[in-house]
């Protein structure tokens, strides 16, 4: 019996890792399910066991990459002391990854369109805003009484310009003016 959950445990991940390259490459739009069954020499059976249908499996690509852009945020915080420089650190983290393709097209151009800008933004505030709050508290920079707004605020901010580096014509540029934005935003937020 453990084989077969192996088994297909690692068919659902090899399905997401197609999907992932395939959304990526050529958008959610741009994808079908037929090309993800090609491209991961899969039946349709196997593909519909594990994901009812196109939006699921979006949403499984989606859930990889909130927890791949998680953890490298976590890496980027190891070892700090400071609260607001921890915060900072991750936040700039964000920034730079907005010009990664796969967080570019899956994260920040299909994500709020297949998804819907309320649920998507739901999405994001349920796996960030809380981490946000307890950063901006612990850096005791703030009234207690606006870390709730301030939070939204800089949440919201901080996906604006990552939403500006991810539809740039010059991303390279884009992503430098970005950074700058986001450490001028964070250290005016963050002075004492």
């Amino acid at each position: 019996m453990n084989k077969k959950i192996d088994r297909g445990q690692a068919t659902r991940e090899h399905l997401v890792a197609v999907a992932t390259g395939l959304f990526t490459e050529h958008g959610y739009d741009g994808t079908s399910i037929e090309a993800v069954l090609r491209a991961a020499d899969v039946s349709r059976g196997a593909l519909y066991h594990h994901f009812p249908g196109k939006d699921a499996l979006f949403a499984a690509v989606l859930d990889t990459v909130y927890d791949r852009v998680e953890a490298e945020g976590a890496k980027a915080i190891e070892g700090l002391d400071d609260p607001a420089t921890a915060l900072r650190a991750a936040c700039l983290t964000w920034i730079r990854s907005a010009a990664d393709p796969v967080v570019r097209q899956v994260m920040l151009i299909d994500a709020p369109a297949v998804l819907g800008w309320q649920r998507w933004r739901e999405g994001d505030e349920a796996r960030t805003l809380g981490k946000l709050k307890v950063a901006l508290r612990l850096a005791g920079r703030l009234a207690p009484v606006r870390v709730d707004y301030f939070a939204h605020v800089l949440l919201a901010g901080l996906n604006e310009i990552a939403m500006l580096v991810a539809r740039a014509d010059d991303q390279a540029s884009a992503a430098v003016e970005a950074e700058a934005a986001a450490g001028d935003l964070l250290d005016r937020l963050l002075r004492a």
